[in-house]
C-alpha cells in the first residue's frame, strides 16, 4: 500500500492500493475532532492568503464515476469563505470551447491572487475519457495529422506538465487528487441513488454505459498518473471507499501544503 500523503512518483499501479484503506483510523469518530480543527485552519489559511493576494490555489479533483467528487468539494469548500473559492465542474465542451484549444477554458478558470480554485473534474478528461471515446477527440476538429498521431495523448500530457508549470512558476500552488473507489463501492453508491428519490437526479443511464469501461479507464488514468504527476503539480491517490476518510486525508493534505506558504498579512504604511 503506497503512502496516501506521499505524492505519486513513479509507475502507478491502482490494484496494489486499497481503496478501502483508513490507516489506524478505524471509524469517523476517531478523527471527527481533528477534522473539525482542519476545516477551522483551512479558512484561516485561505483568509491569510486573501489577505497576502500573492498566491493562489488550484485544488484537482479527478476520479471515475461515483467516486466522491462532488461530496470532497462540498466539505472543502465548507470550511472556506464562499467569497475566496471559485468551483468549476467541467462538462462536456461548448461550442466556443471547442472552437480553441483544450486548455484554453482551463486557463480561464484559474484561480487569480489570493483565491482557491476546486476544479471537479479537469483537463485531465483531455487524456482520459476522451482516450477512451474517440468520438470526443474527432469533435475538437483538430488537424488531421495530429488527430491521427499515435502520440497525441503524450504530447497532451507533456503540454498539461507545462501550463501547470507555467502556473507554478507564476504563483499558483496545484495539488491534484485522484479518488480511488473499488467497482464494489462504485456499484453500491449507483444502487443508492437509485433507490433514495433525493438523489435519481445524480443518476443517469450514461453512468451505467461508463461502468462498463471500468478496466479501459483504470488504465488510462494509471498512464495519466504516472506522465502527469510531477514535483510542482503532485497526484496524490486518495482511497475514497470511506467517504470520512477520504474528506480527512484530503483536507490534511490541503492544510499541511498552505502551512508551507510564505503568506503574511499586508502591514499599514504611512503616506
Amino acid at each position: 500500500m503506497n503512502n496516501p500523503t506521499a505524492p505519486i512518483d513513479g509507475k502507478v499501479d491502482l490494484d496494489s492500493i486499497d481503496p478501502a484503506h483508513t490507516g489506524s483510523i478505524s471509524k469517523e469518530s476517531e478523527i471527527a475532532e481533528r477534522m473539525k480543527r482542519d476545516l477551522k485552519e483551512l479558512y484561516d489559511l485561505a483568509y491569510l492568503m486573501f489577505a497576502d493576494n500573492r498566491r493562489a490555489l488550484l485544488i484537482v479533483l479527478q476520479g471515475i464515476d461515483a467516486s466522491g467528487k462532488d461530496g470532497l468539494t462540498r466539505h472543502l469548500a465548507s470550511g472556506l469563505n464562499p467569497q475566496g473559492v471559485k468551483v468549476h465542474s467541467f462538462k462536456a465542451p461548448s461550442e466556443e470551447e471547442l472552437d480553441h484549444d483544450y486548455l484554453w477554458r482551463i486557463h480561464r478558470a484559474m484561480p487569480g491572487r489570493g483565491e482557491i480554485a476546486i476544479f471537479n473534474r479537469s483537463h485531465y478528461e483531455e487524456v482520459t475519457t476522451v482516450k477512451i471515446h474517440p468520438e470526443l477527440l474527432r469533435a475538437e476538429r483538430l488537424p488531421e495529422e495530429i488527430e491521427e498521431d499515435r502520440d497525441l495523448f503524450k504530447m497532451r500530457y507533456r503540454q498539461i506538465n507545462r501550463f501547470e508549470e507555467l502556473m507554478v512558476e507564476n504563483g499558483t500552488v496545484i495539488l491534484k487528487f485522484f479518488l480511488h473507489i473499488s467497482k464494489e463501492e462504485q456499484e453500491s453508491r449507483f444502487a443508492e441513488r437509485l433507490s433514495d428519490p433525493r438523489k435519481h437526479w445524480k443518476f443517469s443511464k450514461q453512468d451505467i454505459l461508463e461502468s462498463q469501461y471500468w478496466e479501459e479507464y483504470r488504465k488510462a488514468y494509471e498512464v495519466m498518473l504516472r506522465h502527469t504527476s510531477t514535483g510542482h503539480a503532485p497526484w496524490y491517490v486518495i482511497p475514497a471507499d470511506r467517504k470520512w476518510y477520504r474528506n480527512y486525508l484530503v483536507t490534511s493534505i490541503v492544510v499541511e501544503k498552505m502551512k508551507m506558504l510564505k503568506m503574511t498579512y499586508p502591514t499599514l504604511t504611512s503616506r
